[in-house]
C-alpha cells in the first residue's frame, strides 16, 4: 500500500509499516526475511497516562497517538486490541500498569499478546511495586533496551515449527475483544497514526548517545578550563598581595 495524503486531517503523510519503515527495512545489517518481519512498531509500559519505558523501531507520531489510546483504557485489570486504520493497538492492564504495543493490522494478534506477555514478565519481575509510584520515564533507561529486543525477537519471521500456536494462546485470544477506536487531535481534527519512511530510530538512538557523550565531554573542557583560570587569578592575587606587605615585587623585607 502506498502513502496517501490525508484530506482535512492532522497527517501529512500515512504510510503502510512496509513502505513506512522502507529506509530501515533495507539496513544491510538485516538479513531480507528479517527486514520484511518487524512489524510491531511500537512498544510502551505504561501507568494510567504516565510512560514509564517505550522503544519505537521506526519514527513516527506514536507518542500522540499513545496518550490518546492510554487515556481511554480502564484502570482494571483487561486485554483488548482498539483497531485503527491500518493498525492494531493490543493492550495488557494489569494492577493498574498497561503493557501495549503497535502493529500492523496483518500482524497475527496472538504473537503480539505472546510479546505482551513477555514484556510484562519481565517488567513485574524486574520492578514489582516500585512501578506504582515510578515517575515518567523512570525505567526508560534500562528497560527500553529489553522492549527493543523482545519486539525484535517477537517480531522476526517463525519456521514451520514456531508459527504453530498453542491450544492455550489460542483460547486466549478468543477472549480478547477487537474495538474500532477514532482518535481526535486537540483542535478537534482527526488524528492519524504517522510513520516517518526516513527515520531510523535504531540510528537515531545511537547518534542522541554519541552527541550527549560529546556534549558532557565539552561541559567537563570547559569546567576545566574555568578551575585553572580561577587558580591562575588567585595565585596572581596572592602574589599581588604578599608584595605589597613584602616591601615589593621581589619582596625584599621577607627574602634575606
Amino acid at each position: 500500500m502506498s502513502c496517501s495524503l490525508c484530506q482535512g486531517t492532522l497527517c501529512r503523510r500515512l504510510c503502510h509499516p512496509a513502505d513506512a519503515c522502507g529506509q530501515l527495512l533495507m539496513s544491510p545489517g538485516l538479513s531480507p526475511s528479517r527486514r520484511a518481519a518487524m512489524a510491531i512498531l511500537f512498544a510502551v509500559v505504561a501507568r494510567g497516562t504516565t510512560i514509564l519505558a517505550k522503544h519505537a523501531w521506526c519514527g513516527g507520531n506514536f507518542l500522540e497517538v499513545t496518550e490518546q489510546i492510554l487515556a481511554k483504557i480502564p484502570s482494571e485489570n483487561n486485554k483488548l486490541t482498539y483497531s485503527h486504520g491500518n493498525y492494531l493497538f493490543h493492550y495488557i492492564c494489569q494492577d493498574r500498569i498497561i503493557y501495549l504495543c503497535i502493529t500492523d493490522d496483518d500482524f497475527e494478534r496472538s504473537r503480539a499478546f505472546t510479546f505482551l506477555n513477555e514484556i510484562k514478565k519481565r517488567f513485574q519481575t524486574t520492578y514489582g511495586s516500585r512501578a506504582q509510584t515510578a515517575l515518567p520515564y523512570a525505567m526508560n533507561s534500562e528497560f527500553s533496551s529489553v522492549l527493543a529486543a523482545q519486539l525484535k525477537y517477537h517480531s522476526e519471521s517463525k519456521g514451520p515449527d514456531q508459527v504453530a500456536e498453542t491450544q492455550a494462546q489460542i483460547d486466549e485470544l478468543k477472549g480478547i475483544m477487537v474495538r474500532n477506536i477514532d482518535l481526535v487531535a486537540q483542535r478537534g481534527e482527526k488524528l492519524e497514526l504517522l510513520i516517518d519512511k526516513t527515520e531510523n530510530l535504531v540510528d537515531s538512538s545511537v547518534t542522541f548517545k554519541t552527541t550527549s557523550r560529546n556534549l558532557a565531554r565539552a561541559m567537563c573542557m570547559k569546567n576545566l578550563k574555568l578551575t585553572i583560570v580561577i587558580i591562575i587569578v588567585s595565585i596572581v592575587i596572592l602574589y599581588i598581595i604578599l608584595s605589597a606587605i613584602c616591601g615589593g615585587l621581589a619582596w625584599p623585607s621577607c627574602v634575606q
